[in-house]
């Protein structure tokens, strides 16, 4: 039986236009089930997308917690030996240089990234281009 409830004899027996409408009907309306089933997947995963997005956010900043509190665990152990002021002193310096090794690492990476067009790419269909008008040319000729 067919999906309509008519045996492959009563299709022989249709004419062209309506079989092709009914098929037109069916492709329609399967192309707009499956989009609705994409939407419903997409939404499901963009929610879950975003829960686990807050979660690393979250755990961010309870890094930022741990990292402030050792810290100040190194301060205090550094305090024993010299004026709390110098040790505050020592670690932000440690840090600053920790920074600024990452700030120049992480630009050289940007710079090696830049321009984000994909040169070769465009420098091959320049190529294609200036072939195919060159082509083009001696055709004419």
């Amino acid at each position: 039986m067919a999906a309509n409830g008519s045996s492959n004899n009563d299709l022989h027996d249709r004419p062209a236009g309506e079989l092709l409408r009914e098929l037109s009907d069916q492709t329609t309306t399967l192309v707009k089930q499956e989009i609705e089933l994409a939407k419903a997947e997409l939404s499901e995963k963009g929610k879950r997308a975003g829960a686990g997005a807050g979660m690393f956010g979250g755990a961010g900043l309870f890094g930022v917690f741990a990292f402030a509190a050792l810290t100040t665990a190194i301060i205090a152990a550094l305090d024993t030996a010299m004026p709390l002021w110098a040790t505050a002193l020592i670690v932000m310096a440690v840090y600053a240089a920790i920074a600024g090794v990452l700030a120049m690492t992480g630009k050289k990476q940007i710079d090696q990234a830049t321009p984000v067009a994909p040169e070769q790419a465009v420098d091959s269909v320049k190529e294609d281009v200036q072939w195919a008008k060159t082509r083009a040319k001696s055709s004419r000729t």
